[in-house]
């Protein structure tokens, strides 16, 4: 991560429920975004999602669904919030620098997040209380 300190922002990090859900072995470590990350979401027409940049720290530690993308090549995982929209952050592992960073960030309909659901793309998101 030499030379990038400047251009990222830590908004969380990893841990093992995560991993334990989606049968992945992600590094348990910070999570960053870029600070281009509006300017991403603004080309990508992705308006919806400007305002909640600064909730990405909550959808870390609490998304309401987990799940991985299929079609994504490496280790990622996607963290689903309902909030005033259903609001979906990917996360990926940049394997050659060795860090995980917020890949993407739009809204999901509700009819998709139920087909995922359906699918075992994603899951629920439970807090055993008891532990």
């Amino acid at each position: 991560m030499e030379g990038t300190d400047d251009k990222l922002i830590q908004v969380g990090r990893f841990y093992q429920k995560l991993n334990d859900i989606i049968g992945s072995n992600l590094p348990l470590q910070k999570i960053y975004r870029s600070k281009g990350l509006p300017a991403h979401l603004i080309k990508e027409k992705h308006f919806n999602c400007l305002k909640h940049i600064d909730d990405i720290s909550n959808i870390i530690k609490n998304p309401d669904y987990v799940g991985i993308n299929p079609n994504e090549k490496g280790d990622t995982v996607e963290l689903i919030k309902v909030l005033d929209k259903n609001i979906l952050v990917g996360i990926k592992l940049d394997v050659d620098e060795n860090y995980l960073y917020v890949s993407t960030m739009y809204d999901i309909q509700e009819s998709k997040l139920r087909r995922r659901l359906h699918s075992g793309r994603v899951k629920k998101f439970i807090i055993d209380k008891n532990k």
